[in-house]
Formats: structure tokens, sequence, C-alpha cells
């Protein structure tokens, strides 16, 4: 087992290393053949370590690699953990990793740059694997930060466009701003505990708040005056590690990078955009649950951040038109229902939803590049229509897709698709929840579900049904996608029909214990499952009535009377602005930190570097001694008789000075 999961880590960083080095020796085939078979591999191979660790007799599997750090009291080594999580993230990583370099073989053929793309694929594969297998924070750090550098190589790859090299600087820096709290949130838990190895964290988190009230009012973090007891220290120190999931998982607040990072190639968006990399987020804080069961208000400020997250963004998924932009803000809402089961203490369904959403996302985004490959480049859904009939695997592929996401499925039965099991527990998690905003998260999810509906079948009939609003020349040259795309569209269609009804006892049922083994903290005796699989009928049934109501809307709005969407963008223009244009947020944040980060960077320069540093030091010595030196230039015009004269004033002033001094 210890080989397998060594090389599941580290085949993907031969494959960066074949193509990113060797890539213009060996050529773009090889580069794609090399990095593909090997990802294909890695897949395989993930699948077994999931059947022998998850649903398997194995438990927690520990791989020592390599001495790391040991410096005072960090003692940091290399080492993969490999647990139920770990294998569940395998799973989802590596499938559509593997996917998506298959896929990108049909989609990237006419790039002159494949090796590159192919090589940076496989980094970001392996930077992700060093994540979800760390044993210490410190490894997920290097993970975290791997990744981060992948997307942005991934997003700008057409870096020629100034707007994917905007966008890629955009991802950066948002997520450094939360990756600045996570960092806080590691020095945070080795000041606690003073490790930061899991194992160690873990068992002190089990006694960490006792029974004595002065003890836990006792600081235990001193900052800037501030004097943290262990309750508001474990506050403190989740909500900073929560920062950091909201920069990765592009959560509310610091969401904006997301859909601009559909400026990078479609399979970019579906391997680290919808499956992957966005998922970090979420699988830090299951990892870390143990800590975040301290802190009922860390949970809460959760549970707020997901719902309305996944609200937000399906409000303004409402009237995008770019068929990539659509699916993005999708991603960020089902992102925002994975934090509020995690905020409920539902870890398994939020773990669960992550697992069912990387096969129908990542389904929708390689569907949604078929049919741009199909028009010839085209992405806004207005210059699509009447596609199904010249694209049908596309089609019937992205309807599964539609389907899992809307989470069609009868309640109460085992009928259904991925999304149906996935995302209608969570809603009932929450309303079954006892944290003060669970009627809150429970209200905005369902309409949230409703929203989703709508935006899912408005692009499948904008792009597939009615009339063909392409030009003819594009209409005319219309064409499904090769067997090397559509293959993983087929994969992907299987997982997001099956997923839900094949693993939902594993992961949030009957054999929830003995699928995760403690991967995942547990109330004693599961009594936090049998309260979410007890909801009222009503509550069952409402995601399914919001599905429908959604999907109702979309059918009567474009499909039976298409003037009815303009008609109410015109009598509601300035709902309809505010929602296309993301609540402003772009715009806001240009006001409040772009410009006047601009203002002060400009004033520093030109003020402070200019005139201040510069006008005052290198340049204002050379003026000074220019000024001088252009002073002492004007005697000396050559003329004899001036010499004779200066000579005669300097001989009378001696004389006068010795004059003066021998009469003193």
């Amino acid at each position: 087992m210890d080989s397998l999961i060594k090389a599941i880590v580290f085949l993907p960083l031969i494959g960066f290393l074949t193509a990113g080095l060797f890539g213009r020796s060996i050529g773009a085939k090889a580069s794609e053949y090399v990095t593909t078979g090997l990802m294909i591999i890695v897949a395989v191979l993930s699948w077994i370590v999931f059947f022998n660790v998850a649903l398997g007799h194995e438990e927690l599997l520990r791989i020592h690699v390599l001495r790391w750090i040991q410096s005072g009291n960090v003692d940091v080594a290399w080492a993969f953990r490999v647990d139920t999580l770990t294998s569940v993230m395998f799973v989802v990583v590596n499938t559509v990793s593997c996917l998506v370099h298959l896929y990108s073989i049909g989609y990237m053929h006419h790039d002159p740059h494949r090796p590159r793309f192919f090589a940076y694929l496989s980094l970001f594969t392996f930077a992700m694997l060093m994540l979800v297998t760390s044993d210490n924070l410190l490894q997920m750090f290097f993970g975290w930060e791997g990744v981060g550098l992948a997307s942005y190589l991934l997003i700008g790859f057409w870096f020629k466009k100034p707007s994917a090299s905007a966008a890629a600087m955009k991802a950066f820096i948002v997520n450094r701003v939360g990756d600045f709290g996570f960092a806080l949130g590691i020095f945070g838990v080795f000041v606690v505990f003073g490790s930061i190895n899991f194992d160690t964290i873990f068992t002190a988190a089990a006694t960490y708040l006792s029974g004595d009230q002065a003890l836990n009012a006792e600081p235990v973090i001193r900052f800037l005056g501030m004097e943290l007891g262990r309750a508001d220290a474990m506050t403190a120190i989740c909500l900073l590690l929560f920062m950091g999931a909201m920069g990765k998982s592009a959560q509310f607040l610091l969401h904006t990078w997301l859909p601009d990072a559909m400026e990078g190639p479609t399979p970019v968006s579906a391997l680290i955009h919808a499956a992957t990399m966005v998922t970090a987020g979420v699988f830090l804080v299951a990892r870390m649950s143990p800590l975040f069961e301290l802190s009922q208000t860390a949970l809460t400020v959760v549970i707020l951040i997901g719902s309305i997250t996944a609200f937000f963004a399906a409000t303004v998924g409402l009237v995008q038109n770019d068929i990539k932009r659509v699916i993005a803000y999708s991603t960020c809402s089902q992102l925002g229902y994975m934090f509020v089961a995690l905020g409920v203490g539902a870890y398994g369904a939020a773990v669960f939803h992550l697992f069912t959403h990387a096969f129908f996302k990542a389904l929708l985004f390689l569907g949604a590049g078929s049919v741009i490959h199909a028009v010839d480049g085209e992405q806004d859904m207005r210059h699509m229509g009447g596609l199904r009939k010249h694209i049908p695997i596309t089609y019937w592929t992205m309807f599964i897709g539609t389907i899992a996401l809307t989470g069609v499925g009868i309640p109460g039965t085992m009928i259904g698709t991925a999304g149906f099991f996935s995302k209608d527990v969570i809603i009932e998690s929450a309303y079954a929840s006892h944290n003060v905003l669970s009627g809150f998260a429970f209200t905005l999810l369902v309409v949230a579900a409703c929203f989703t509906s709508f935006y899912s079948w408005r692009l499948a009939f904008l792009t597939f049904h009615g009339k063909p609003r392409a030009s003819s020349d594009v209409m005319h040259h219309v064409h499904e996608s090769p067997p090397v795309m559509t293959v993983p569209l087929f994969i992907l269609a299987a997982g997001a029909l099956l997923a839900g009804v094949l693993f939902e006892g594993y992961f949030y049922g009957h054999e929830y214990l003995e699928f995760w083994k403690g991967a995942l903290y547990t109330l004693p005796e599961n009594q936090m499952l049998e309260e979410f699989h007890h909801v009222p009928l009503l509550v069952k049934w409402s995601p399914f009535i919001a599905m429908l109501l959604g999907l109702v809307t979309a059918w009567y709005m474009y499909i039976r009377s298409p003037e009815t969407p303009k008609r109410l963008a015109a009598q509601h223009r300035g709902l309809y602005q505010f929602l296309l244009n993301k609540w402003y947020f772009d715009e806001l944040y240009d006001f409040l930190f772009v410009r006047p980060a601009k203002w002060l960077g400009t004033f520093l320069w030109k003020e402070g570097d200019g005139r201040v540093i510069d006008g005052l030091g290198p340049n204002g010595v050379a003026a000074r001694v220019m000024d001088v030196t252009g002073r002492v230039v004007r005697w000396q015009t050559g003329y004899l008789y001036h010499y004779a004269f200066a000579m005669l004033l300097g001989i009378a002033a001696l004389i006068t000075w010795m004059m003066l001094g021998s009469s003193i």
C-alpha cells in the first residue's frame, strides 16, 4: 500500500518534469501521452486505495518520506496521512484530473504550447495531492500555495491576452488575502498546542476545554495587548483558518476571483475551479473539524458565510450570458452549500456533496467546452440555440449534468441523481441543526436551490433549444467533438447519475461510522445523524418543490414565451443591472482598495521616492555638486590678467591677515 500511495503522489510530478523540461525535445504529442498516461495510472491506483481504505478494513496509514524541518520545538516530517478523507480526495482529484488530461488532448489540439499546458496540469495535480495527503499544517500550506501557483499559471496560460493575465493576477492576489489568515491560524495553532502535527493537535483538542471555567479563562495567547483565554483563542484560530478556506473556495467577500478565472482554457475551469482546487477550503475545515467543534462562534460564522454565498452566487447566475460564467457562479453557490453543512456539523454531508459535485460540475464544464469547440469559440449563450440535433452527445451528457446539479429525484426514495442525495441532505441538516442561524441557512439554501434550477435550465434551453441565433456560417460548421473529448463526458455522466445512490449510505447513512473511521469529528453514538435524518415531510420535499419551480419558470421564459425575460429586464432594469454586475463587488473593491492603493503608490513614488528620497539624496547631492562646479567654472576664464588680479587679491588678503595677527 505504501508504494501505491507514493506512486499516486509522485507520478504527476514526474509528468510535470518530463513535459516541462523536455517538452520541446520530445514534442507535443509525447508530452500529452506521457502526462495523460501517468494520470490514468494514478486514477486507477486512487480507486484501489479508496476501496482498501474507505470501503475496506484499512484505517489510518502514515507513510514517512523524509525529515523536513527540525528547529527548536518545530519538528516537521514530510509524511503522507491517508485515511478515508484522503482517499475520497484521491478519487476526486485524480479521476477528474485524468479525464481533463484526456479531454485536453482534443480541446487543445491546435495550441502550439501544449507541452507547457500539460506540464501545468500535472503540476497542479501534484500540488493538490500534497495538500490532501498532508500530515501537518506546514505540509498542507506547501500544497496550498502550490495549487495557488499552478492556478495562476493555468488561468494566465494565454498570457498574451490582457484579460487572461489580469484574471491570473486577480486570483493570485485575492487568494493571498485568505492565505495570510491561514498562515496566522497556523501560528496560533502552534502557540496553543506547541505543534502543527495533526495527531498532536487532535489529541490535545479532545481535552482542550475543561469543566473549570477559571482554567478556560486563563490567557493562552497574548498579542498586541489582547489576552485570549482558551475558548476565545480557539475561536480566533478557527476564524483565521476559515479565512484561508474562504479565499481558496471563493466564499462571499473573497469570491471575486473565481468568475474571472474562466479566462483560462475550459479544461482548466473543469479541473481547478470546479472539482478540485476550490474544494481545498472544504477539505481544510473538514480536516480541522476537531478544532472547529470547540468554537460554536466559528461554526456560526461558517454557516453565515456559506448560506450567503449560496444565495448570492445563485442570484448572479440568473442573468449571466457567458456559458462558463454561469457554471462558475454555480460552483461558487454549491461551495456555499458545503460550508453550511460544515457549520452545522454535518461534515460527512459536506464531503459527500464535494464528491458528487466533482462529477457533475466537471461534466458541465467539459460539456460547455464541447459546445464552445462546436461553435468556433463562441461563449455567449445569446448567440447559440438549436444545437441539440447537431451535437447530441454533448447535449445528453450536459442534460445529465443539469439534472444532477438541480437535484432531480423523488424524496424518500433511492431514485435520484447524485446532486439529489448530497444537496438535499445538506438542506435537511441545516433545518435540523440547533444553531441560531439554522432557519436562516435553511431558507437561503432552498431559495438558492430554486435559482439553481432556473439558471441551469436557462443555460440548457438557450444553448440547445429554440431557433439557432448564430450566423449561418457558424451553424454550417457545428460538429460533435472527437471521441477523446466525448469519452470523458460519458464517464463523468455515469458518476453524475450513480455516485449519489451508490455512496449515500457510506458518506452520510447507516455505514457512516464504519466508513469514516474517525477521519471526521463525530458526536458520540451518532446522535447528530439521527437528528438530521428525521425532519418534517415538507422539509424533505422543499428542495424538490424548489427545483420544479425553477424548471417550470425557465421553460416558460425561454421556450414558451421568449420575450418575457426581455420585458422583465426592461421593467426591473435596476435589479437586472445589479445582478448582471455581480452586486457591484468589483466596483466596490475598486473604490475601497484598488484606487486608494494606486493613489498611495503613486504618492509614495512621486513624492516620497522622487521628491524626498531622490530629491534630497542622490539627485540632490548631484545637483549641489553641479551648482558648485558651475560657479567654480566661471572663474576659469582663460585670461592672464584675471589670474594676475586674483593672485594680487590673494596676496593682499594674506598680508592683511598677517598684519592683523601680529598686532594682536
